[in-house]
């Protein structure tokens, strides 16, 4: 058996170092920062699509830069694990080979796990310098079972955007979304039979 988990809304929040970090690039720039809403509304994507999507007056690979620099620094402070994600991916440890697919940067991403003491659970973690097409593509978890010699049919990916379920539904493998994070139930159902309050109930439910 093998798990993949998204991070942000998934296992993580670092909303606020999130804001911050989009914050501090626009101001970068002379430029107010979008409304927090909309922001979030686009958490789960690469950071270039973000700055695309919500707007920036310069490239947006200056933007992202500026983001980057800044996020190193806060995201140890302002991010943690999300309710029950420790007691999830320790369970899930338990009967299933686990894997991180996200789109925030790996090298940052491996550090935030090493911080939060769980990185050690995980044998493969794909980001968005991984790759080049991220989620919703289906070549991170294409990349992450390759890595891992897993089966496709015993495969499973938790997460609670869109991108994570169109990801696994073009990869062939099954997916559960979850609600505590970014995504909305109504939009989530449509594209994946399993739905589940936290990562830990996802967890469970691939255990039954």
């Amino acid at each position: 058996m093998t798990i993949l988990f998204d991070l942000d809304g998934t296992l993580i929040d670092s909303t606020d170092a999130i804001l911050e970090g989009f914050e501090v690039a626009y101001n970068t720039f002379g430029e107010p920062a979008p409304y927090s809403e909309d922001i979030k509304s686009f958490i789960g994507y690469p950071l270039d699509i973000m700055f695309e999507r919500l707007g920036c007056k310069g490239d947006k690979w200056d933007y992202v830069d500026a983001y980057k620099k800044h996020y190193r620094i806060i995201s140890r402070a302002k991010t943690s694990l999300l309710s029950l994600a420790r007691e999830a991916i320790e369970e899930a440890r338990r009967f299933a080979t686990l894997g991180i697919v996200t789109t925030k940067t790996a090298k940052y991403s491996e550090e935030l796990l090493e911080h939060m003491g769980v990185m050690h659970h995980f044998d493969v973690l794909i980001g968005r310098e991984s790759v080049e097409n991220p989620k919703p593509h289906a070549e991170p978890i294409h990349k992450a079972i390759k890595h891992l010699d897993a089966s496709y049919e015993s495969t499973w990916m938790i997460g609670d955007t869109l991108l994570d379920i169109h990801s696994a539904n073009s990869a062939g493998i099954k997916s559960i979304g979850v609600l505590c994070g970014y995504g909305k139930k109504n939009e989530l159902e449509k594209y994946t039979k399993y739905i589940t309050d936290t990562a830990f109930d996802a967890v469970k439910l691939i255990n039954s």
